[in-house]
């Protein structure tokens, strides 16, 4: 963002002219302000009070429910009005690579994370990954994935591994963010085709 704001205000000056009447604002709010760090318990919690207070959600809200963008923006853009890291999720709607908490099997979460954004709701995801062979094979075997379509992710951990993590930033979704524009269909860089992808 600072990059942008430095080296390309002419071209965000028109975008907010054009596009996104707040989009430099935005930008600059997301340098100046502090991220707030939310596990999902709490912010379930907060949802929760606020559709019992009367805001109308589309998708319902409970504790071992994936978010929805509705979710993730009134947690940024009403309720904390900044950028939120959401931390701790149910393993159930997670990968099964992630690395598990230590609490009780009813209620365990993993060591996952996503930041959320105004205006997109989630652009960055990210685990620590689980580095054991044996609990990779037991969460695959749970979960009734076949282990056959998993053999090239496996052998990553058949010889010993490492305590690791990894992130993903949503490449069209921070070009949304930055550009203002309104759908990622518009910020998309390049055609994808079925079937061009090996993985």
């Amino acid at each position: 963002m600072k990059w942008a704001l430095d080296n390309c205000k002419d071209d965000l000056e028109f975008l907010n002219k054009m596009i996104d009447k707040g989009l430099i604002e935005r930008l600059e709010g997301i340098l100046k302000d502090n991220f707030v760090r939310l596990e999902y318990t709490e912010g379930i919690k907060i949802l929760e009070e606020a559709a019992s207070n009367g805001v109308k959600f589309e998708f319902p809200i409970s504790w071992g429910g994936d978010l929805a963008s509705e979710h993730e923006r009134y947690l940024v853009e009403t309720h904390f009005k900044k950028p939120v890291i959401l931390y701790n999720y149910p393993r159930e709607i997670k990968a099964f690579y992630m690395k598990q908490n230590e609490e009780p099997e009813e209620r365990r979460t993993v060591q996952g994370t996503d930041v959320l954004f105004p205006q997109i709701g989630e652009i960055i995801g990210g685990s620590v990954r689980e580095e054991s062979l044996e609990k990779l094979n037991g969460e695959i075997e749970r979960r009734n994935i076949p282990t056959k379509d998993m053999w090239w992710y496996l052998d990553t951990r058949k010889y010993g591994s490492c305590p690791h993590a990894g992130f993903g930033l949503g490449f069209e979704r921070l070009i949304l963010f930055v550009t203002g524009m309104q759908n990622i269909r518009d910020v998309i860089p390049f055609p994808r085709t079925p079937k061009n992808a090996e993985f």
